[in-house]
């Protein structure tokens, strides 16, 4: 069973022989460092929640852990002859990032495939598919994604004329960049046996034009069809892009992702992790809609209390996107007055389902954008609370919802992903239940072009409203949606403390930045809590995992601006170096014994 991911503190100080819980107190015998840091401007994780962060200049390392935190005369006392001795020169030293939303499997197929990220215009979109096209093999299927026509002068959906002008005998289909539409062209639509007259599935549409014909474009589950008749990668295609995502994920400062790929993509992960060469730590989510046999069989199939890698929590999907007009809201869009998006589930079921998996001891979450889809995912928490009446939630503790087992009761911390649009009282129903919402800024800097004019002004205030969710209680795990969104986290920092534009030119809703220490918490400690790992993840104290950053600017000091253009110098994960800039500055450099 998938039981809380805590580690106890027995277990873990006898990693560390007798390990102090704070410099000053003494031990015998005392432990000793394998690696210390000094000369260093580090950021422990203490105090950011409070907006008093500690800041020490040096650390020590002992078997992945961190063993000690302090001054460099207070550090030096942990090493023998036999520790490696690190000058960092003043460099500014954190806990490593936890992205609390991410799809490495995605990542990693769309840098194989026909990446159209950035793509300003339709030309230019067409252009890179012809390219890949000509390379290709007569029928290869042609498959990516992350094209924005928000980002092109007339915003006009892609066909699949368009794309047929340019596929030759390729099937083809791509994903626009928030995943929850595609454009598929004659022959895709032909061998998934798409016509004007085939019915979506619930949740899913597809468009029609004038003559009765699909235009190409399959929205949220109606991709699935598609989906289905292109053939798998190989093994060989699936290791090489997740290795590519990894170490996309790396050289931006993430040490752990929560991440949601394919069950083959975790095999893969599980290889890389025996061979040693598994360098992010993974929580890996299941599918919610999966058969609950075959969830606990996969949640059994790896070591839960692994910190490398491990299954996760239940991912379920509520609605789609605002960019593609799919997310379900109470009203209708203000700039498409005869829709209101897409709910993907009848609430009676999904109450069923909820509770059934809760009761089997799986923490869920829900992809919820709409004010609508958000109530719902709380309205099927609500149930699986109530299937334990003896354990419901107590105003007085709203994070400690303890959730019914067959042997033992367990903190729910059930996670609404993405909340972007909710209803302010539902706001209080987070808080009451002890969601957690994970939450992604970054996405702000894409949507703020057009949020406005598909919510009106009245919901767009209470859109994307990370501090409102702060001042009623509700705990925050930031994370970036890679791929939906670059992979740095330090777009999401930008944007959450300041809510503009990266250009600085437009602001939207100010009321609801973050402050940096806020910011910088959610993005460690409140990824941490949201995958109960804030025992061992988030800080750099004794006990904790030795997982750090070194970068070349201090977040806590540098305009905001300069937030986006900071450089990740090192990434370690348990004390082992992961990654290091090719152009690496003095001030990161220098190991000496």
């Amino acid at each position: 069973m998938r039981l809380q991911r805590f580690y106890s503190r027995s277990v873990l100080a006898a990693c560390f022989l007798s390990v102090p819980f704070a410099v000053g107190q003494t031990a015998q015998p005392r432990p000793f460092a394998d690696v210390i840091l000094t000369h260093g401007v580090i950021l422990t994780g203490e105090g950011l929640a409070e907006g008093h962060p500690r800041i020490v200049s040096a650390i020590a390392i002992a078997n992945g852990h961190i063993l000690a935190a302090g001054s460099d005369s207070e550090i030096e006392k942990f090493a023998t002859d036999q520790t490696l001795r690190r000058n960092l020169h003043g460099a500014f030293v954190m806990p490593g990032l936890n992205d609390a939303h991410v799809h490495l499997g995605g990542a990693g197929q769309t840098k194989l495939n026909v990446d159209l990220t950035g793509s300003k215009s339709l030309d230019e979109m067409l252009t890179r598919i012809r390219d890949k096209a000509q390379q290709s093999p007569p029928g290869h299927w042609l498959t990516g994604g992350g094209w924005d026509h928000t980002l092109w002068a007339d915003k006009t959906l892609p066909s699949r004329q368009e794309l047929d002008q340019v596929t030759g005998d390729h099937p083809a289909l791509f994903e626009r960049i928030d995943g929850h539409i595609a454009v598929a062209n004659t022959a895709a639509l032909k061998a998934a046996n798409i016509t004007g007259t085939t019915k979506a599935p619930l949740g899913g549409a597809i468009d029609i034009d004038a003559n009765g014909e699909p235009t190409g474009i399959l929205r949220d589950t109606a991709m699935e069809t598609a989906e289905k008749v292109i053939p798998p990668p190989t093994h060989d295609e699936r290791r090489q892009g997740l290795e590519l995502a990894i170490e996309d994920a790396i050289s931006h400062g993430l040490t752990s992702v929560q991440d949601f790929s394919e069950w083959d993509d975790f095999l893969v992960f599980e290889e890389l992790e025996k061979e040693g060469k598994l360098n992010v730590r993974i929580s890996e989510w299941l599918p919610f809609v999966d058969p609950l046999e075959m969830l606990k069989a996969h949640r059994a199939h790896h070591d839960v209390h692994d910190p490398m890698l491990h299954t996760g929590m239940l991912k379920g999907f509520m609605d789609g996107s605002l960019g593609s007009r799919t997310a379900a809201l109470k009203e209708p869009y203000a700039d498409d007055p005869s829709n209101s998006g897409l709910p993907r589930f009848d609430q009676a079921q999904l109450n069923s389902m909820a509770v059934e998996r809760a009761q089997a001891g799986f923490q869920i979450g829900f992809h919820a954008i709409g004010d609508k889809a958000t109530a719902m995912a709380l309205d099927a928490f609500s149930q699986t609370y109530d299937a334990c009446p003896d354990l419901s939630p107590q105003d007085k503790n709203p994070y400690k919802v303890p959730r019914c087992w067959p042997t033992v009761a367990h903190d729910a911390r059930d996670r609404v992903e993405h909340a972007q649009v909710v209803d302010p009282a539902d706001i209080q129903r987070f808080a009451k239940l002890g969601v957690i919402a994970s939450m992604q800024p970054n996405h702000l800097l894409t949507d703020m072009n057009w949020a406005e004019d598909r919510l009106g002004p009245k919901r767009a205030a209470y859109s994307y409203a990370w501090k409102a969710f702060l001042d009623a209680g509700v705990p925050l795990a930031f994370g970036t949606d890679y791929p939906v969104e670059p992979v740095t986290p330090f777009r999401g920092l930008y944007a959450a403390v300041t809510r503009q534009n990266e250009a600085g030119t437009k602001t939207y809703y100010p009321e609801n930045k973050l402050t940096r220490t806020q910011a910088l918490y959610a993005y460690t400690q409140g990824s941490a809590y949201a995958q109960f790992d804030e025992k061992i993840k988030g800080k750099l104290t004794p006990e904790y995992l030795a997982d750090y950053i070194i970068l070349d600017r201090n977040l806590l000091t540098v305009t905001a601006p300069e937030i986006l253009k900071t450089t990740v110098l090192e990434t370690v994960v348990g004390g082992r170096t992961v990654y290091k800039a090719a152009a690496t500055s003095s001030a990161s450099s220098g190991d000496q014994k």
